[in-house]
Order: C-alpha cells, then sequence, then structure tokens
C-alpha cells in the first residue's frame, strides 16, 4: 500500500482522495511530527479548488485531534507556504494541491520545519503509522486549536522582492503574467507592480472550478498571444499552486525550460554567485543543455523527476541553482522549492542586464531534437519485469539515442521520451516504444 507519489498524496478529490483520507493523513502525520515538536504548530495553506475547502477542514480536524495548533493561510503559493513554514517557526507545512492538474483533481504537499518537502525516508514512516493495525484514529486528551491568519500574503510578498537585485526596479517594463486561476493570484501583479513595472495580467478570477483551465504554465499560447497584442518585453505563465514558471520571450515564443536554465545558470556563474559551479537537473534535460554547461565550465548533475529530488541533489552536492525543463526552477538563495515568482524575478533580472531583447538573453544554444508523449496504462508492470523491454531499449541507445522511460508518479501513464541528432529518426524509435508498451501495458 503506499500512499506518497513523486509529490505528495495526488488523486480525484471526493474519490481518491477522501476527506477521510486527508483527515487520517493529517492525524498520521502529526503522529509522526509530535515526536519531535517544538513548537506544536503545523500551517496549512491551499490553492484555489473548490475542493481545497473540503480537504482543508479534514485536515485541520486531523490535526487537533493529535493535539496541534494549525494556523490556516488560505490561498497561498506552494512556495510561499515552505517559505512561511519556517519563517513562522512551525514544525511541518501541508500545501493542498493538485498543482497544474485540473480542478477536480487535489493533493497534499508535506514540509518539514525548514520548509523543505519530506524525504522519501519519512513519507514511508508516515505510511507506516498511516497503515498500521495499531494506528486508531482517537483523540489525544489535549485537543489541539486552529485559527486562521490572513495577512501572511504581507511576509511572502516582502520575501520575494527581497530576492531582486537592490539596485534595480522595473520601470519601463511591461510585463504579461498568467496566474492560472491559480495560488499566485493575490501576489504576483503585486510584486510586479510595486517593482514599478506596467502588467498586464490574465487568468486572474479564481471561481474553483477554473484554476488551470485552459490558462497558465499548462497553455502557455494565450500568454504568448498576449505578449504580442500588448507588445510587451517578457510575459510569465504560472500553475496553479505557482511552483513552476514558463517563459515568454517580445516575439510571444515560449522559452525552452531547459535554455531558460542554462542561461540562468550561465549568469549566476558570470557574477560569482554559482554555487560550486554546478547545476542539478532532471533525466528529462536536453544532452544539449549538458554540452553548453561544459562549454562554460558548469558541471551538470542529474536527479529523478520531481522538484524535490532535483534539491536532494542540490545539497549533496552543496548546490544553489537546479531546475526542471518543466519550469520547477529552484534558486536555493532565496528558496526551498520551485518557485514560479522568485524564478520569473531572476529571469527579468538577468534580462535587464544583458540588455538584450529577450529573444536573444535566452537563445544561447540550439536543443538536440527530442520527442516524447505519454500512454495511458492499466498497471505499472516493474520495466525490468517486462519480456523484451530491455531488449528494444539497448537496440535505441545501440543507435546513438537516449532515451527515457518512466511511469508517472501520480497518474497511471508511463512517460516515454528520445533524443537524438535526427528529429524523424527519434519520432520513429518512439512509435516502436508506444507500440511495444501498449501492447505490454494495455
Amino acid at each position: 500500500m503506499k500512499l506518497f507519489g513523486t509529490d505528495g498524496v495526488r488523486g480525484k478529490a471526493g474519490e481518491v482522495l477522501t476527506p477521510f483520507l486527508a483527515m487520517k493523513l493529517a492525524m498520521a502525520m502529526g503522529t509522526y511530527f509530535r515526536k519531535c515538536s517544538t513548537t506544536n504548530k503545523i500551517l496549512v495553506g491551499k490553492d484555489t479548488r473548490k475542493s481545497g475547502y473540503m480537504i482543508e477542514n479534514a485536515i485541520v480536524a486531523g490535526l487537533t485531534a493529535v493535539g496541534y495548533n494549525v494556523i490556516q493561510i488560505g490561498p497561498m503559493p506552494t512556495p510561499a507556504v515552505a517559505f512561511l513554514t519556517e519563517d513562522m517557526r512551525c514544525d511541518a507545512g501541508i500545501m493542498i494541491s493538485a498543482s497544474h492538474n485540473p480542478f477536480y483533481d487535489n493533493g497534499i504537499k508535506l514540509f518539514n520545519y525548514r520548509g523543505d518537502k519530506l524525504d522519501v525516508d519519512i513519507e514511508e514512516e508516515i505510511e507506516k503509522i498511516y497503515f498500521s493495525e495499531e494506528f486508531q484514529t482517537r483523540v489525544e486528551k489535549e485537543i489541539g486549536r486552529s485559527r486562521r491568519i490572513d495577512d501572511v500574503v504581507g511576509r511572502y510578498i516582502v520575501h520575494i522582492k527581497d530576492s531582486f537585485p537592490k539596485n534595480k526596479n522595473l520601470y519601463n517594463c511591461r510585463i504579461v503574467i498568467d496566474t492560472a486561476n491559480g495560488a499566485s493570484y493575490k501576489v504576483a501583479k503585486t510584486v510586479f507592480e510595486e517593482l514599478g513595472a506596467d502588467v498586464i495580467t490574465l487568468s486572474n478570477e479564481p471561481n474553483g472550478y477554473n484554476i488551470n483551465e485552459n490558462c497558465g504554465a499548462m497553455y502557455p499560447q494565450n500568454l504568448a498571444n498576449k505578449v504580442r497584442e500588448y507588445r510587451a518585453d517578457i510575459g510569465f505563465a504560472f500553475d496553479g499552486d505557482a511552483d513552476r514558471v514558463v517563459v515568454v520571450d517580445e516575439r510571444g515564443e515560449i522559452v525552452d525550460g531547459d535554455k531558460l536554465i542554462g542561461a540562468l545558470a550561465l549568469h549566476l556563474k558570470k557574477q560569482n554567485r554559482l554555487k560550486n559551479d554546478g547545476v542539478s537537473v532532471t533525466i528529462m534535460s536536453n544532452s544539449a543543455l549538458e554540452d553548453f554547461l561544459a562549454q562554460n565550465g558548469i558541471k551538470t548533475y542529474r536527479s529523478k523527476v520531481g522538484d524535490k529530488f532535483v534539491l536532494e541533489v542540490m545539497k549533496e552536492k552543496d548546490l544553489n541553482f537546479g531546475g526542471e525543463q518543466s519550469g520547477h526552477i529552484i534558486f536555493g538563495d532565496f528558496a526551498k522549492t520551485g518557485d514560479g515568482l522568485v524564478s520569473a524575478l531572476q529571469a527579468i533580472a538577468y534580462l535587464i542586464e544583458s540588455k538584450k531583447p529577450a529573444s536573444e538573453a535566452f537563445n544561447l544554444f540550439e536543443l538536440y531534437p527530442q520527442v516524447q508523449t505519454n500512454i495511458n496504462v492499466s498497471h505499472k508492470t516493474p520495466l525490468d519485469e517486462i519480456d523484451g523491454a530491455n531488449d528494444i531499449l539497448t537496440k535505441i541507445k545501440d543507435e546513438g539515442y537516449n532515451h527515457i522511460v518512466r511511469y508517472s508518479g501520480t497518474e497511471n501513464k508511463l512517460r516515454l521520451l528520445v533524443e537524438g541528432e535526427n528529429k524523424q529518426k527519434a519520432q520513429n524509435l518512439l512509435d516502436e516504444l508506444v507500440n511495444f508498451f501498449k501492447a505490454k501495458l494495455s
């Protein structure tokens, strides 16, 4: 039995992620953290999904039942919950969000007292408590209490603005932002306007159902069209919980996530701000990024998919920068997890210093052709147990093409990627993989 996926617990609200599951998970989490509690406080935030009310109340009930005091901060970005958990000296933090998923999904992300996502071994300990026959959902003698705080948004805004260079501002800069009707709807526009930018805001009226709906980081073409229409200098699209960002240049072209990471890494190195001259990326990053970084004296370290795994490598190698091509970028000097707003401010600070249009500043190397797709699966058979899988993957490697085959951590999907010099050849190899795995896993 397993609760946690790549990034917390996630599923369809009311069916997979039920109030009972949320309450019991909160009790199991509270039981675990009570063993090393220092303040007896846990912070709870959420995005703008309607189901957040149901899950939040269940979590508060579970935490107070085991004696914890709960601080509820309402709709706030995931990185804000990470920051405020540490800043407000809480034992742990909880974010209720399914990130970029549609409104009918929801999820629970957990943070320790430092604002870091939980290590896998801690998640396993909480799962053991949850599934233990001895674990009873019984109320402690000392019941906790809950209180809602609405003014913490100011703390996070100040924190975000502090990541922007003190000697720079955004006057004479026109920016379009798309908040995906999500958790950044309160803070994103305020941050950019207070720094002096002329801000055009899209998808900033959440109603509980429209989060990520044809908007935000999953649909950046909307942003691209508006950047061209308003002749803006740059555009930023965030996802539902604002831990990722997609950048659009002044021509309305979407900046590839690996190109964004490469440009920002080189900028940090030139400023002597890139710790140990290294960058942490995932196995999904294009090999051209690694080659570009190597040409500029920067080492590349790869992790499993997920920003918490990127952060694990950053800690292991003592780095302060890393990210995923999907837009989860971690500036370790300012954030403990991917933070779309921090990343956006660092990107525009680099753009100002480069004195180039975004289409040039973020286009420092060419990517190798890369094709990818997902297929639905009825069961997740371990890949090394699938007859013939090793043979077909070895064949692709022998032909000089890289491949990534992995199951989604949150959905019943197999993710397939092929990368190499010739795009058509890569597509042909991908088609072979799709046909093979569909036959084995349908």
